[in-house]
């Protein structure tokens, strides 16, 4: 601000009256992470019929900042560091129930350490954050108990996160449920339960859950016909690619199980953002 305006303007500036709003016209919410703006900005973009970029490439988040008359009915946090604290702190706490069915693991935290979580978001600071959040965050360490996951979930935190080796019990396919959201192009937020085995034992994964919810968007791949002696080896039919999932910047491959998007692509608050955008064909 002090780029813009002189000393005298800077001074009657109030920073609770500020808000942010994005080219299309569309209100920045002050408590969501700004991967999840991001990504929902990418899908919102989708909606264009003119729109020729695909998923993948870079578009610009462009910005409007308002000095004054925030829509505070609409933006439903007031712009303070304080008020996005404890929509953050809330968003763990919540978060730590539906991975465990308790919020003992955040709650059993010293204060200290809770507030050092939020001063490590606040200052850029990864390992302040991590070295408290590594022990609320689950593992992708597999369970002995359930089928192994493929190689791609094989992967686990850093060794300094974990310096008395890791638990079974804290790993990603043991939790009740994996906290998830999709976000739908100007559309609602979808939360269900999502456990991270399926009833047979096999992992829960990303293609079955968005056919479960969004069977319009993302159809059951039919099964191919019978073989016969013109095709001896049929193939299932082709099903058109009608929308796609972004994930903290990334199209998410259908085959990527649930728990390990919990464990590894999980936002600072614990959440998995999943955002839905359409292809333009």
């Amino acid at each position: 601000m002090d780029l813009v305006f002189d000393e005298t303007a800077v001074k009657d500036l109030k920073d609770d009256e500020w808000w942010f709003e994005t080219a299309e016209g569309r209100l920045v919410r002050w408590h969501w992470p700004i991967g999840l703006i991001y990504d929902n900005h990418i899908i919102s973009t989708s909606l264009k019929p003119s729109s020729s970029r695909a998923a993948s490439t870079a578009t610009p988040l462009r910005l409007t900042l308002h000095l004054a008359s925030p829509p505070n009915d609409k933006l439903l946090l007031s712009p303070s560091p304080e008020a996005c604290k404890q929509a953050f702190m809330g968003q763990l706490k919540e978060a730590d129930f539906i991975r465990w069915g308790n919020t003992k693991r955040m709650t059993g935290l010293r204060q200290q350490d809770q507030d050092g979580m939020w001063e490590g978001i606040k200052e850029h600071n990864f390992d302040e954050y991590w070295r408290v959040a590594s022990k609320v965050t689950p593992m992708t360490t597999p369970s002995h108990t359930g089928p192994p996951p493929s190689s791609a979930s094989m992967h686990t935190r850093p060794p300094s996160a974990d310096p008395g080796g890791p638990s079974d019990r804290d790993g990603g396919y043991n939790v009740r449920s994996v906290p998830v959201r999709i976000y739908l192009p100007d559309g609602p937020v979808i939360q269900e339960l999502v456990p991270p085995l399926l009833e047979d034992g096999i992992p829960h994964t990303l293609s079955h859950y968005l056919t479960s919810h969004l069977p319009l968007l993302f159809p059951t791949q039919p099964p191919a016909p019978p073989p016969s002696r013109s095709n001896p080896n049929p193939r299932p039919p082709t099903i058109p690619q009608l929308a796609y999932a972004l994930v903290q910047g990334i199209i998410a491959p259908h085959e990527s199980e649930m728990a390990w998007l919990g464990a590894c692509l999980a936002g600072a608050d614990g959440w998995v953002n999943i955002c839905v955008g359409l292809h333009n064909t």
